[in-house]
């Protein structure tokens, strides 16, 4: 049998999504969420290297859907910070990458004041997030403030006022957020990722009720697909042969999503489960 045909007969491998958020140099990083901007050149060189190119998720789901995915990596960057565009931007962009980073248009231009423990780090004002959807990155919605939508959605389905409150915030924190994202930058927001990648089909129905097109998570097991996509954390202490570990277990762990977006400005993807 020709390789072609065989490999159509293979199983595709699952979307391979790095999860980043802080690039900065810290020596306090007690959440493990920060990349020093040595490590972060060095993992995208270790990319390059191997004929992988880092893009945003909405351009891999897009590729996915048309079966062009192959040697396409999705970088994505949570929480927003500004240090994404001081530090991360250059670097992609010098290697011709790009990446979708989420933010919070409810702390714009304040600090990561959930976090209990570490140093205060800024996160982008609205000027930041134009600059780096100018830069050729997608701009994503992480909520509102970054809060707990399963605990908000455990709130909501209580009775009475406070009920219809939490229900009102968790309204907030999907649809209105979308919003407020769409007019800072005057461009449609397909993506969101899920506070602390928890979530449930009480959420992942929420974000597909306001309008998204694929949502991030972490590891979201049985609910796994476009609207909880499995993401890989990637930190300060991958080096080459660690994301080469990861790389060569993640289809192990992980399957590729049974449904992918159509091309932008086609219908939100259904429910999945």
């Amino acid at each position: 049998m020709p390789a072609v045909a065989l490999r159509r007969l293979l199983p595709k491998p699952p979307l391979w999504v790095a999860m980043y958020h802080s690039i900065a140099d810290s020596p306090d990083d007690p959440y493990q969420v920060t990349v020093s901007p040595v490590r972060f050149a060095r993992q995208l060189h270790w990319l390059g290297d191997r004929g992988l190119r880092g893009v945003s998720v909405r351009e891999l789901l897009a590729a996915a859907a048309e079966g062009r995915d192959r040697g396409l990596v999705g970088l994505t960057f949570d929480d927003g910070y500004a240090d994404f565009l001081e530090s991360a931007v250059p670097l992609l962009r010098r290697h011709g990458f790009t990446a979708t980073v989420y933010v919070l248009p409810g702390r714009l231009g304040g600090d990561n004041a959930w976090d209990e423990l570490g140093p205060r780090k800024p996160l982008l004002d609205e000027d930041g997030i134009r600059r780096a959807a100018a830069a050729g990155m997608e701009i994503g919605s992480h909520g509102l403030r970054h809060v707990d939508l399963v605990a908000l959605a455990d709130a909501a389905a209580g009775p009475g006022e406070a009920g219809a409150a939490a229900e009102a915030a968790l309204l907030a924190e999907t649809r209105h957020s979308r919003e407020l994202i769409e007019d800072i930058t005057g461009d449609p927001v397909d993506g969101f990722c899920y506070p602390y990648g928890k979530t449930d089909t009480r959420v992942v129905r929420a974000v597909r009720e306001a309008g998204y097109r694929y949502a991030c998570a972490i590891d979201p097991g049985p609910l796994s697909g476009v609207l909880a996509l499995p993401r890989v954390h990637v930190g300060e202490a991958d080096t080459s042969w660690r994301l080469t570990a990861k790389r060569l277990l993640h289809p192990l762990r992980r399957r590729r999503p049974a449904g992918l977006v159509p091309a932008q400005g086609g219908p939100a993807p259904a429910l999945l489960s």
